[in-house]
């Protein structure tokens, strides 16, 4: 997996859901801004679980995205699935170099459930800390399959773009929402760098816990809004983009009885918006639980959610009231006005945080 590469000028953040593709080019300074964005949504069986499928599929409608958008052909590429392992390692007191990858390399092993010769592996220093076997190098590492990497890159190259490096998305989220998740105030001037709480809520449910931007912890669940529109459109007879709307139609702030439509159809949606949440409210708390009895990690203080379902009424409302840290919705900001050319700005989190490999202080 190609660590991402220090921004360029017309690289194109690419994120590559089940049900939909979002592209993005951005600038990044103190925080990422969109410059210019699209979305369009994906046929089903193309992206499965968040691996590619169907590599000529997707190329056909990535080339056809890409010239309907006259988007720049360089692209940095995301991955999120649940046969991605992320771990944090320390390993003796190395400098960056020839000997620190051989130390990664010589330890992945130790740490991975898969064979090295079927992995993909990168990893990315964090720098000396002090532990009770004395000072050591901590580095977190990446591992992905190598058949997962070489389907996205087959899809990516029958488009006809360059692939300028491939990230994990939960590492492009934190990029842009970075500037979101300020440390907390502790009195008397003095702040405390706790952990925040990353989640994306789309054709996926991508989870990150992170300091000071360096990723601790990281999950990827098949739950998110895609399960959502599926069961709806499974239920009312629905095509997929119909069962979308009613979600966002519906919402969760407003009594049923007063939503205009189809009173059996606003019930049932209200019915699958309550349960999706609640079943994706249970998988954060499982993954704050699990990150807790570690031990040695910062408390998480805060959360922000992004993604597709923040555009449904009392969604950020709904996953805040099932947990015990505030919550708000995070999204990228606007380089300039009309650059998100109306789009939900939470469908290009993702997108906006590959198009920036470093944010500028």
């Amino acid at each position: 997996m190609a660590r991402a590469s220090r921004s360029r000028r017309n690289v194109v953040g690419l994120d590559v859901e089940p049900t939909h593709m979002a592209a993005a080019e951005a600038s990044a300074n103190g925080r990422v801004a969109v410059e210019r964005a699209a979305v369009a949504p994906l046929a089903p069986g193309l992206v499965r679980d968040g691996e590619v499928t169907d590599p000529q599929g997707l190329a056909a409608a990535l080339k056809e995205f890409f010239s309907a958008h006259k988007l720049p052909k360089r692209v940095r590429l995301g991955v999120a699935n649940q046969r991605i392992v992320v771990r944090t390692i320390d390993l003796p007191p190395l400098e960056p170099g020839r000997e620190l990858d051989a130390a990664v390399r010589f330890q992945a092993q130790e740490h991975i459930p898969m064979s090295l010769d079927q992995a993909v592996l990168d990893y990315q220093p964090l720098g000396r800390v002090n532990t009770e076997q004395g000072e050591r190098s901590r580095v977190v590492l990446v591992a992905a399959r190598r058949d997962m990497i070489d389907r996205l890159l087959a899809a990516v190259g029958g488009a006809g773009l360059r692939v300028d490096g491939i990230d994990l998305s939960a590492f492009a989220m934190m990029r842009a929402l970075g500037g979101d998740a300020a440390a907390t105030d502790v009195g008397e001037g003095a702040t405390q760098p706790g952990a925040a709480l990353y989640v994306s809520v789309g054709g996926l449910t991508n989870l990150a816990i992170g300091t000071a931007g360096v990723c601790h912890f990281t999950r990827v669940t098949t739950g998110g809004l895609d399960a959502m529109i599926t069961d709806l459109a499974e239920r009312r007879a629905l095509t997929r983009e119909h069962a979308e709307q009613w979600l966002e139609h519906v919402g969760l702030t407003s009594p049923v009885d007063g939503v205009e439509g189809d009173p059996e159809i606003v019930g049932e949606a209200r019915n699958v918006l309550s349960a999706g949440v609640d079943r994706i409210v249970d998988e954060v708390r499982n993954s704050l639980d699990f990150y807790s009895a570690q031990g040695t990690r910062l408390p998480v203080e805060r959360a922000l959610v992004t993604g597709p379902a923040v555009a449904i009424p009392g969604f950020v409302e709904q996953v805040d009231g099932g947990l015990s840290v505030p919550v708000t919705a995070g999204a990228v900001a606007e380089a300039r006005a009309g650059a998100l050319h109306g789009l939900q700005p939470g469908r290009v989190t993702v997108a906006a945080g590959l198009a920036v490999a470093e944010v500028a202080a």
